[in-house]
């Protein structure tokens, strides 16, 4: 390995630090610091008491956090804003009253230091809440200065490889990811409350199922086989109904080998939730339940705005059947008797890609209304009706078999949410996963694998059941108002750096 090299700063900041392990004052031998209050607590109970009412008050309070500014009021005292995880304030600091040597050590601190401190609050003349530093200590040296304070991360590249600074630096960073554990901890709260058991099933498969996605592949050493990052947890929860959950729920990581974009990243979160004796008639109100509930937990309101577009989720959603939304957008009505060759007909005057492995008309709607009808959707809008071909478990509907009762939730050209009442008919289940055998046959590396397990599970009796899930990252983006998914990751994928 070559030997690194360090830049200016950073070899001065080395020095400084040299120098303080000389006066045995090394930073990193402190093991804590015994808070007993917090910065937005300072602030909060103090902001409102004038300057004059503040003299009076001596009780000491001990905040740590990390140096932001620094600015020297004379040779002797110096004004310094720090920073922890969800306030800032300024303290002010006297050689008088530190000792000339530490107030000395004090001076030669540098932005990105973290600091423990003890003092009593004050305001400047200005009216500036402060607190009047009687003693600190010197928990971390930053060995690397902070971007430019008015710049921050110029390289949107580089704030996602080194989202420390990023959340250092930007506190609507910090806000965003505050507000997606708000939001996670929302549809938490709101299944807890109607008696839904979150449970965890396997990241590691044996078999690709739950959702038509490519997978990442890997060797199990111990058991001789290769297995499979899940796609979904679907199968696996539905298994737990099998056993006698009325309602399991499960918020956890999917794994799907695909392209990354301001939309996709190969790893992200989904809630999926499966309830007994319900059906997808039950899926649509609990969707916009716990969307508004989380949107009320960050915003106060359910009027957002986002990408251009002004949004109300107080508002029912709409609801569109499939083949409705692409004769009113394209004009072409799949109602209609058709052969396959008719619909391929259609494609091609369309100029709608169809592979070999799209062997029926439902594949064929499938790809009319992806390929017309969803960019087109802004408010929140429930597509149902979807062919059976693509929905391999879904329940058929009861009036056209061709279509399954199932819906996926759209906002702003976007997919949110996938429901559908549940197949729980072992034959019907098992014929479907044969023709997803042909379909990987024809080509269709998205085609799930026969898993004749859940099938034999399926065989000891599950009850109706609906089953819905979530895309957590798209609607951590839509509710904090973030363009990209890279933006509501902490650490999203990206490629090596040369």
């Amino acid at each position: 390995m070559s030997q690194r090299k360090f830049s200016e700063q950073e070899i001065v900041r080395r020095k400084k630090y040299e120098d303080l392990v000389s006066k045995k004052m090394d930073p990193f031998l402190e093991d804590k610091f015994d808070r007993n209050t917090t910065i937005i607590n300072l602030n909060n109970d103090f902001s409102k008491f004038s300057k004059e009412e503040l003299e009076t008050k001596k009780d000491k309070f001990k905040v740590a956090g990390r140096i932001r500014a620094f600015r020297e009021a004379g040779s002797k005292a110096a004004f310094v804003l720090i920073q922890d995880q969800d306030s800032k304030i300024q303290i002010y600091v006297r050689q008088d009253v530190l000792g000339e040597e530490l107030f000395g050590v004090f001076k030669e601190l540098d932005l990105g230091d973290i600091i423990g401190i003890e003092g009593t609050m004050m305001k400047t003349k200005t009216g500036e809440l402060t607190l009047r530093v009687s003693s600190y200590v010197l928990l971390t040296k930053a060995l690397r200065p902070l971007p430019d304070k008015f710049h921050g991360l110029t390289d949107v590249e580089e704030k996602y490889r080194r989202r420390y600074v990023d959340l250092i630096m930007n506190e609507e960073t910090m806000t965003t990811f505050k507000n997606r554990t708000k939001i996670v901890r929302t549809l938490q709260n709101t299944l807890d409350d109607k008696g839904y058991f979150e449970v965890e099933t396997p990241i590691l498969n044996n078999l690709r199922g739950g959702a038509s996605a490519a997978p990442f592949s890997t060797y199990y050493n111990a058991l001789d086989s290769e297995f499979y990052l899940r796609i979904a947890t679907e199968l696996h929860l539905k298994r737990c109904i099998v056993g006698g959950f009325e309602g399991v729920y499960e918020i956890g990581r999917l794994f799907r080998n695909e392209g990354i974009s301001t939309r996709h990243n190969p790893e992200f979160t989904t809630l999926e939730l499966y309830v007994a004796y319900k059906n997808v008639d039950f899926l649509y109100d609990i969707a916009e339940e716990m969307i508004r509930k989380a949107c009320m937990a960050v915003n106060n309101t359910c009027k957002i705005e986002y990408g251009g577009h002004k949004l109300d989720l107080d508002k029912p959603f709409k609801k569109w059947h499939m083949v409705d939304a692409i004769k009113e957008i394209t004009g072409v009505d799949f109602w209609k008797e058709m052969t396959h060759a008719n619909a391929v007909d259609l494609a091609k005057k369309h100029k709608v890609r169809v592979e070999k492995h799209h062997f029926s008309v439902g594949h064929i709607i499938n790809l009319f209304f992806e390929e017309f009808v969803e960019s087109t959707i802004v408010e929140p809008t429930f597509i149902f009706g979807h062919p059976v071909e693509i929905s391999p478990l879904a329940k058929r509907n009861k009036n056209d078999p061709r279509f399954t009762d199932r819906f996926e939730l759209f906002i702003i050209g976007r997919e949110y949410a996938n429901a559908f009442s549940e197949l729980n008919n072992p034959i019907d289940q098992y014929d479907r996963f044969l023709d997803q055998i042909k379909e990987a046959s024809a080509g269709n590396d998205e085609a799930t694998d026969m898993d004749i397990d859940f099938v034999e599970a399926l065989e000891y009796g599950m009850p109706p059941t609906g089953g819905i899930g979530i895309g957590i990252d798209r609607l951590v983006m839509l509710l904090t108002g973030n363009d990209s998914i890279k933006d509501v990751l902490l650490f999203p994928q990206l490629k090596n750096k040369e």
